[in-house]
């Protein structure tokens, strides 16, 4: 503990009170608490970017111990899993930081290269995918057994009694049946699309905090230019074709399908904002393509599908050549 100091330590008390609060904000019911239950992983992502990771780890360990107290050992473990964890490991690998090599003079001080941030994008895919998979022995070990116990969990949840068409719920429904047959399919990948759009808005909040604060030591990362493995396209095309399998493997490669894809979703905003460079009405489209994005939720695929070609067809450079280069004052 003496290791970060009283400083840390105290900043990971604090932060981890602060992420504890936020998640407990959800029982309130109110509209607002929704989305301060999703930014629970904020403040053990500033803690760990403004401080050190010890602080973070601190923040998270603290938090779930505290929603046990109030909640139960289960959501120890929930939180824990899905958000302390995650987010204590994005902070960790945001101010990772490794010598930059050597370029032949010595007079210059050494630069540091920093872990890049579309490595952080999809690990942020990744923990999504374990977040929602880390959930699937909760609901069986088989496809039937899950499909099954999370049929009756929405059924329960919507109160909807599906032998009773008489029912307040199912009367306003023709066939509330349908409908929750609908969601055991959709709501496993939609959960893992959130967990990955909440760790990537949590740790770009988190940075911008500390930027503005100015405790952020690593430089603020060119996003427009930020690149994905190549292993990652492939992992994308294995979990497509597995997602096609019956039985739980496929529900699982859906899950990581979904996470992956939203991953590219974000390289597409990326490469959106480096092939509009220098067109007058830049901002406005921009604008606009987020306004879509957040309205209407179906635009991010077009967004997905411009990831992928930027990774087949290198859009961004074929875009620099045609600008070709800054003219000069």
């Amino acid at each position: 503990m003496m290791q970060i100091g009283f400083l840390g330590l105290g900043v990971g008390l604090g932060a981890g009170a602060a992420a504890a609060l936020l998640f407990a904000s959800v029982t309130s019911g109110t509209l607002l608490s929704i989305p301060l239950f999703y930014l629970a992983p904020l403040p053990i992502m500033i803690a760990a970017l403004g401080w050190s990771h010890w602080s973070a780890l601190i923040a998270a360990v603290l938090a779930s111990g505290a929603i046990a107290l109030f909640f139960g050992s289960t959501f120890f473990y929930a939180f824990l899993a899905g958000a302390g964890l995650p987010a204590w490991w994005l902070g960790y690998l945001t101010m990772l930081a490794r010598p930059a090599e050597h370029r032949g003079n010595d007079a210059m001080p050494a630069a540091l290269d920093w872990y890049p941030p579309g490595r952080l994008v999809v690990w942020a895919a990744v923990l999504g995918a374990l977040i929602v998979l880390s959930a699937f022995p909760y609901f069986g070990s088989d496809a039937a057994t899950f499909r099954a116990t999370m049929h009756d969990t929405l059924a329960q949840m919507l109160r909807i009694n599906t032998g009773d068409v008489g029912a307040t719920t199912a009367g306003r429904l023709r066939n509330p049946s349908r409908l929750i047959d609908f969601l055991v399919i959709a709501i496993p990948p939609a959960a893992a699309v959130l967990a990955t759009i909440t760790n990537v808005v949590n740790l770009w909040l988190a940075g911008r905090v500390v930027k503005f604060s100015g405790r952020l030591t690593r430089p603020w990362p060119a996003i427009a230019e930020m690149t994905f493995p190549r292993l990652t396209a492939v992992a994308l095309a294995i979990s497509v074709v597995l997602s096609f399998i019956d039985g739980l493997v496929g529900i699982a490669a859906g899950v990581v399908a979904a996470s992956l894809l939203m991953a590219y979703g974000v390289l597409g905003f990326a490469v959106l904002h480096s092939i509009t460079i220098g067109i007058k009405s830049r901002a406005f489209l921009l604008a606009g393509v987020f306004a879509a994005v957040i309205v209407f939720g179906w635009p991010v695929l077009v967004l997905c599908l411009l990831g992928l070609i930027d990774i087949a067809f290198d859009l961004r450079t074929r875009a620099a050549r045609r600008r070709g280069p800054p003219a000069r004052l």
